[in-house]
């Protein structure tokens, strides 16, 4: 007797550059590894430590442009001066094979799965504070002053985006946010984007 598989859920995670996203997914990962990543395809070049197929499928810009025309991508966005898109077939894949997905993009490509797969979560991660925000920044040393204050001024125009998402999560204390986010990620909790405790740490970050 053939028992039909449950389809996956699909969980999308958006958040400024510098608030902590990718530690986070990687912390629930290690809690909880039966959730899945979805590895998405960029045009910027790989770092030191990074794998292509692993962290991310690096390609050209012209092979990028190739799959959007084809259809290939849920949802792809151009991010500072790289593209980065996430592949159709892949999350159908896997949330077919009953695995729930996690997509860490920015809030374009939240918006672009929402009316493609409305069924999924999104979730923003927000900083403690503009301060904290740019401490994390400056202790990557990967960039200059002006790149800094470049992402800085990006961050702050994608954070203007919290409240288009199901959830919102502070990462100030992270194993706080580690368990907030799992409690998104198994169904037994929300964080409201519009709940009064955030009211004066957004007007903090947008100020």
């Amino acid at each position: 007797m053939n028992v039909a598989r449950k389809r996956g859920a699909l969980f999308v995670i958006a958040a400024p550059s510098g608030a902590g996203k990718t530690s986070l997914v990687k912390a629930v990962l290690e809690r909880d590894p039966s959730l899945r990543v979805s590895v998405s395809h960029t045009t910027r070049k790989p770092r030191a430590n990074e794998i292509s197929g692993d962290h991310y499928f690096f390609v050209s810009v012209d092979e990028f442009k190739r799959l959007i025309e084809a259809g290939e991508f849920l949802e792809h966005a151009q991010v500072f001066d790289n593209f980065y898109g996430t592949g159709r077939a892949q999350v159908e894949a896997l949330r077919n094979a009953g695995h729930d997905v996690i997509l860490e993009i920015d809030w374009q490509g939240a918006r672009q799965v929402r009316a493609a797969q409305p069924d999924c979560h999104s979730v923003f991660i927000l900083p403690p504070s503009r301060r904290e925000l740019e401490a994390r920044l400056r202790n990557r040393n990967t960039d200059s002053d002006a790149v800094i204050e470049r992402r800085l001024r990006d961050c702050i125009a994608d954070m203007s985006h919290f409240a288009e998402f199901d959830s919102v999560v502070v990462n100030d204390q992270f194993e706080v946010a580690v368990g907030q986010l799992l409690e998104i990620l198994r169904g037994a909790h929300t964080y409201d984007p519009g709940r009064a405790e955030l009211k004066p740490l957004v007007a903090e970050l947008l100020a």
